[in-house]
């Protein structure tokens, strides 16, 4: 037994003893009682997982709105040798906690300083870590577990120390090639707890204390609890046959002295709260600044990596590790777990936290906090309800009362959709009064999977017609509306001047005036914001399917507005009636609303994907793939005959806010270049606020024009861009910024016009 295990076993163990004498002071269980009846339902489910001895005890704690509304303590804190109970201010080993509490933050930090870069090779920091291949290897891809490294360093050898820790890290070798595969790895945040201390100068535990846990009054939180608080401190399991009390768990991290990037970090759940209030209130708390607004936006936003998995920078967002916290609160949130059994989660939509804390691996390395997790991840979330309340929400809480006595045509997709999750569809054909009669579905189909042509045919749920308006036919026919009173609208726009709901939608109008037949637009959040007017506005004569009305690519407004102001300028004569949404905001994203995400259509399966598709999709009627076909549609430029690494090199060179850019080699299974190796740039969002779209697909076109002017057909792109004079621009090699100025004059006009028609403060 080393040395300072006996000590802290020996000390650990009197206190425990003092502890348990008559008249010695503790804290009680307990803490802040519930104030609603959801969070009431914490305690039994808590209570089953002790009794089936998946834990031994547990803390949670739950925030909302800046104020912790659950606190309590469940269980025991130790049953060996003697039996404790779990206080609220118990100190747990926090594990892979420490990744985004010390390591994640602190690097942060160092990018804000412009000390560090996340685009930059680990090796210009570490020059010796270039060994045996990782030269290639960035900053961003060990926050987000891409960097090809193994999970952890070899423990079948005798080593110890961080000098040992740093050589056995330099002869390391990747198993995979960076940014080609997600691979949870606790050598990447070794790496940056290293990089932390080369860069800053002070060992991890002395910058995090000194940078972090000390200006936000974390007192409890740190590396290597002292000996006076090892009576609070929770026991994992054991080690050298001595149960472990303060001494970090892990192996790889007690080999390094109790101190590493990716464990040793020890706190209570109070100090945690702290911690996430602070990333909630936009990275300061009381008056003390830890991070940049940008930075917590940076850190915390989705990235897709290779096989599904969503990562932010350091946080997880939607992986195997989530535990079913990632699906209880759904998209916007993030957080981590830790191998000791414990979690924090964030969500941003609800403004609210919650952190559980237990201690997994007492007594017997057996325990198992993953259902735990699941359980109070769902009580939670089914808390607070979404803020906004979509056209049919509205529609629905007025007992559909303006459809009563009427028989009802319904354009919807899959995205037609109550807060609940029910199908418009199928609430209007329950509806008392209202008779649903048929069915049409704009491009994608009902269902929203299909590509090309869809077919007219019957709703399988209701068994009514189902017209097709991507097929043989575009325009409802007088046939498809004969016998109707009433056409109600009900899709998901994506804010996009090209995607063609909103063209479908007029079309409907259109056929709807003719025949005399009200229209009822069911209002939605536009997803990239009502608020930002971008890119060229799209000349008269190039009106089509993908392009109705001389707007701008973003034109700021939702659906119910769009309909307005088609039915107002055009003057189509339609009867309208907008069902405004309750609880909406103009600045609102769509992880901002609480309204879980559907895919609109196929390609478009995040909102980071949909507020790229708004620059990216610029270019896609030229000879490049945008990623149709791949896991990362609208994310992935590329062709055959592209050098990545050049387009990256120009690309990065152009400074372009809100966006970094990776090399990618990739394989369309489907679409352009189907089957053919593609060799280009990833482009990830790193902040959606600071991204003018447009200009991101004007200076992807201009870089492909400059680089590639015999191969790229940029004369393909009007159709999209709809702006000649900017495609001229653009072919006499204008700069692209010089370009998105000359849009300002058009862009104004089009603001003037569009406040006419604006429902939504």
């Amino acid at each position: 037994m080393s040395g300072r295990i006996r000590i802290r076993f020996i000390a650990a163990l009197l206190t425990s003893v003092l502890l348990r004498l008559p008249g010695a002071s503790g804290v009680e269980a307990g803490g802040d009682r519930p104030e609603a009846p959801v969070l009431a339902q914490v305690a039994p489910a808590v209570q089953e997982e002790i009794d089936e001895g998946r834990v031994p005890g547990a803390v949670v704690l739950v925030g909302e709105h800046g104020r912790i509304v659950y606190r309590e303590a469940f269980g025991a804190r130790a049953i060996q040798p003697y039996r404790e109970a779990m206080t609220p201010d118990t100190i747990f080993d926090l594990a892979s906690l420490t990744k985004v509490l010390a390591t994640t933050t602190a690097v942060m930090q160092l990018v804000e300083a412009g000390r560090l870069k996340l685009d930059e090779p680990v090796s210009k920091y570490w020059p010796a870590f270039a060994r045996n291949h990782k030269d290639g290897i960035t900053v961003e891809e060990l926050l987000t577990h891409s960097s090809g490294l193994k999970p952890d360093l070899d423990l079948s050898e005798a080593w110890s120390g961080r000098a040992a820790a740093r050589a056995r890290i330099e002869a390391e070798r990747p198993v995979a090639p960076p940014g080609m595969r997600f691979l949870y790895s606790d050598i990447n945040f070794i790496v940056l707890g290293e990089l932390v201390r080369r860069i800053s100068g002070e060992p991890l535990d002395r910058y995090a204390a000194r940078h972090i846990f000390g200006p936000l009054g974390m007192a409890h939180t740190g590396f290597r609890p002292p000996l006076s608080a090892l009576a609070r401190v929770a026991p994992t399991d054991r080690q050298e046959g001595m149960l472990l009390r303060g001494e970090v768990q892990d192996p790889t991290a007690h080999r390094m002295g109790g101190v590493a990037g990716h464990a040793g970090l020890f706190g209570t759940a109070d100090d945690l709260a702290i911690f996430a209030q602070m990333l909630l209130d936009g990275g300061s708390q009381h008056g003390v600044r830890i991070l940049r607004a940008a930075s917590v936006r940076r850190m915390t936003a989705p990235q897709r990596l290779p096989g599904g998995v969503e990562r932010g920078l350091g946080w997880d967002i939607a992986s195997p590790f989530a535990a079913g916290q990632d699906a209880a609160f759904g998209a916007g949130s993030y957080g981590h777990t830790g191998y000791s059994g414990t979690s924090l989660w964030i969500d941003p939509k609800r403004q609210s936290y919650l952190i559980i804390l237990s201690s997994r691996l007492h007594p017997d390395d057996h325990g198992d906090a993953k259902p735990l997790r699941q359980r109070v991840a769902q009580i939670v979330a089914a808390r607070t309800p979404p803020r906004v309340l979509t056209g049919i929400d509205v529609l629905e809480a007025e007992n559909f009362a303006p459809l009563v006595g009427r028989r009802v045509g319904l354009l919807t997709n899959q995205t037609g959709r109550d807060a609940a999750g029910r199908r418009t569809i199928d609430l209007l054909a329950q509806a008392p009064g209202v008779r649903l009669a048929m069915i049409l579905s704009p491009e994608h189909g009902i269902t929203g999977h299909g590509d090309g042509p869809i077919a007219s045919g019957t709703e399988p749920a209701t068994r009514l017609p189902l017209y097709s308006l991507y097929g043989a036919e575009l325009h409802p026919s007088a046939a498809m509306l004969s016998g109707i009173d009433a056409l109600v609208v009900d899709l998901q726009d994506v804010g996009v001047r090209f995607y063609t709901y909103a063209t479908t939608m007029a079309y409907a109008m259109e056929a709807a005036a003719r025949a005399g037949v009200g229209v009822y637009v069911l209002d939605r959040p536009n997803p990239i914001t009502a608020a930002a007017v971008e890119g060229p506005v799209l000349e008269a004569q190039g009106r089509s399917f993908t392009g109705y009305f001389p707007m701008p690519v973003r034109h700021g407004m939702t659906l119910g507005e769009l309909a307005e102001m088609f039915n107002g300028q055009y003057r189509i004569g339609a009867t309208l009636i907008v069902i405004p949404m309750r609880g909406y905001r103009r600045s609102l994203w769509y992880d901002e609303t609480g309204l879980d995400w559907v895919n609109p259509s196929p390609n478009l399966r995040s909102l980071d994907e949909a507020t790229l598709y708004a620059g990216v999709a610029l270019i896609e009627g030229a000879n490049v793939s945008v990623g149709r076909g791949t896991d990362e549609p609208f994310e992935l430029v590329g062709a055959p005959w592209i050098d990545g690494r050049a387009l990256v090199r120009y690309l990065r060179d152009r400074n372009i806010p809100g966006v970094r850019f990776t090399p990618a080699d990739f394989v369309p299974a489907s679409d352009r270049y189907a089957r053919e190796p593609c060799h280009g740039v990833r482009i990830g969002l790193t902040d959606r606020a600071a991204l003018n779209a447009p200009r991101l697909g004007i200076e992807l076109a201009a870089g492909l024009r400059r680089l590639y002017p015999e191969r790229f057909r940029l004369e393909r792109t009007l159709g999209l861009i709809g702006s000649r004079e900017t495609l001229n621009a653009i072919e006499e090699g204008v700069d692209p910024e010089t370009v998105s100025v000359r849009w300002q004059a058009d862009l104004e006009a089009f603001k003037l016009l569009r406040a006419k028609y604006l429902l939504y403060p």
